[in-house]
């Protein structure tokens, strides 16, 4: 691990009231002005920059005139249940009144419309028209099972298409080709939510909302669900994504977002009033995403449909529930694929370029999450496969940044037709499905074709940090200028600092006391907490006295104390110098 300080860009023309360690921060993240951190809701992109909402709006406007039904056809993660919600309440808001959703069981149906779920929506009471919410731009069989049926298709995503398009009477993604929408970095949410607008404002053109005495919403009352899908999905924070996230969790704080988000909240223990990014990302989103990864994510959707608070945190907590049981099950996953990893002589990793596991006992739910974790500690591409029926396999990958995960299984698919069954996904992560037997195969050329694409630079694993603060900047205000400053996620990545303190105590707490808490002594005097979550204390730590951490600083509030803390990332040696 190589820590490489970031360069500081001009920081003169950012606002003089912002303390420096915030202008440094900003600066390194191309923030030239406070203008770059977001805009004004009423600047953002027009939606009729988006190829095909044109068509979309128009069989929306024929589903509101002659009242058709319509089934919103989700995706069983995050962004889908939250798109899901979006859309529902949308729809309802502006004066439809047959709507309904259906979410597939990963287990079941697989990813996506496939014609397995066209079949059961049939049997349930055909509707007029599917709406596909972060997913259908991969669901060619699919949607003309649903058009051959009598249904109208209408697909709204984000995912990166394949050579062809599929045959929806309606298309609108900022991926497709041909779509110059400045925002292609849109979450499945922020598709949705962007089609709503567009519908609204023709409505309004038509004065829908007079003629039938309707109350025109404020769809900038649905950005939480916006937020919560777009920072769970990890897609990158650009300026539009901020400024949606940033909006959405002002309402939440304000005490004004859906009772569902503020349940999941309080069922983690975090704060609405002080809810940030990382809440989301860390705590109401996971717990959303057991739903689907462990049973159906119809539970998570119609927690975010519930207006009533009580109802709304008997919901989360099931799902709190939920999620305590994919962590155990995560855990046990992982102890399995160290050994699995031990056997493929994990001690001379460079001879590895990317690593597939599968296990027959694995859940298929939770198979993302492990090959996510893998990643991280191999620093290579991974993908972790499991049993999908009896002569299938699933697999969720994972990549790193400079190789382009689905572009990778593309140029596999094409070179050897037939060997992947079906593929999606994005740059950094993607989904597969495999012949069991073809899995020995499949990792051979899988490791080769990383071979040939990745360039050597990739593999040399960095940890970018904002440098070290000085002792005076060690305070519980920064903490809160630097936690509260922009919604942190994905390419506009939290402060990260580096320093070496000196090490006063370490112990292991927790209830299985899996993670390290380090007591630091600051030059001044002042100790401070340090907590290394996941992670026990390597041998060397016994002889230390100084040690040298990667951190964020962090408000720690336990029973009713507020304290500073750091957050670290990495705990090394004090002598291992940062680069730069």
């Amino acid at each position: 691990m190589e820590i490489q300080r970031r360069s500081i860009s001009d920081t003169e023309n950012l606002p003089p009231q912002w303390p420096s360690v915030l202008k440094r921060v900003m600066a390194a993240r191309g923030i030239k002005t406070a203008d770059d951190l977001r805009s004004p809701l009423k600047d953002l992109p027009r939606p009729d920059l988006l190829k095909g909402i044109t068509a979309a709006v128009d069989l929306l406007i024929h589903a509101f005139e002659q009242q058709s039904s319509v089934m919103i056809v989700a995706d069983f993660d995050s962004d889908g249940a939250t798109s899901c919600a979006l859309a529902i309440r949308a729809l309802q808001l502006m004066g439809l009144q047959r709507v309904d959703f259906i979410v597939p069981s990963r287990f079941k149906h697989g990813y996506g419309l496939t014609p397995a779920l066209v079949d059961e929506i049939s049997t349930t009471g055909q509707p007029d028209i599917l709406l596909t919410v972060d997913n259908g731009i991969a669901s060619h069989d699919g949607i003309q099972a649903a058009q051959k049926r009598g249904m109208q298709v209408l697909v709204t995503d984000h995912h990166l298409p394949a050579e062809t398009l599929p045959t929806a009477e309606a298309i609108v993604n900022p991926n497709q080709p041909g779509c110059d929408f400045p925002g292609a970095n849109l979450a499945g949410v922020g598709v949705c939510f962007y089609l709503m607008l567009a519908l609204r404002q023709r409505l309004r053109e038509q004065q829908w909302f007079e003629h039938k005495a309707i109350a025109e919403p404020n769809l900038a009352e649905l950005l939480d669900l916006v937020a919560l899908g777009t920072v769970a999905d990890v897609v990158p924070l650009d300026r539009l994504n901020r400024t949606l996230v940033e909006a959405g969790l002002k309402r939440i704080r304000s005490g004004q977002g859906t009772a569902g988000i503020q349940a999941l909240l309080q069922v983690a223990g975090r704060s609405v009033r002080g809810c940030v990014s990382s809440d989301l990302g860390f705590a109401a989103g996971p717990r959303l995403n057991a739903a689907g990864r462990m049973e159906d994510m119809s539970l998570g959707i119609q927690l975010l449909l519930e207006n009533q608070p009580d109802a709304a945190l008997s919901m989360a907590q099931v799902l709190n529930d939920i999620n305590h049981e994919r962590r155990h099950v995560e855990d046990n996953m992982q102890a399995q694929a160290a050994e699995i990893l031990a056997d493929m002589h994990l001690d001379s990793p460079e001879k590895h370029y990317g690593y597939c596991l599968f296990d027959q006992t694995w859940h298929p739910g939770v198979v993302g999450l492990l090959a996510s974790r893998l990643k991280e500690q191999l620093h290579r591409p991974v993908i972790a496969f499991a049993p999908a029926d009896q002569q299938e396999i699933k697999g969720s990958a994972r990549s790193i940044e400079g190789l382009h995960i689905r572009d990778l299984l593309a140029w596999i698919d094409a070179r050897q037709p037939g060997l992947i069954l079906r593929f999606g996904g994005h740059a950094m992560a993607a989904g597969l499905s495999l012949k069991q037997a073809d899995f020995p195969a499949f990792c051979e050329i899988f490791e080769d074709s990383i071979r040939q694409h990745a360039d050597a630079a990739v593999f040399r694993q960095q940890l970018l940090t904002d440098g070290a603060l000085d002792t005076a900047e060690l305070t519980l205000d920064h903490a809160r200028v630097l936690s509260d400053a922009a919604p942190w996620g994905q390419h506009f990545p939290a402060p990260l600092f580096d320093g070496v303190f000196e090490l006063a105590d370490y112990r292991h707490v927790g209830q299985e006391a899996n993670h390290l808490k380090l007591s630091l002594r600051l030059p001044d005097g002042r100790l401070i907490d340090a907590m290394c979550f996941r992670q026990t204390a390597p041998d060397w730590l016994d002889s230390a006295n100084r040690v040298r951490v990667v951190y964020q600083l962090s408000v720690n509030e336990f029973r009713e104390r507020v304290s500073l803390q750091f957050l670290v990332s990495q705990l090394l040696p004090a002598d291992e110098l940062p680069a730069g």
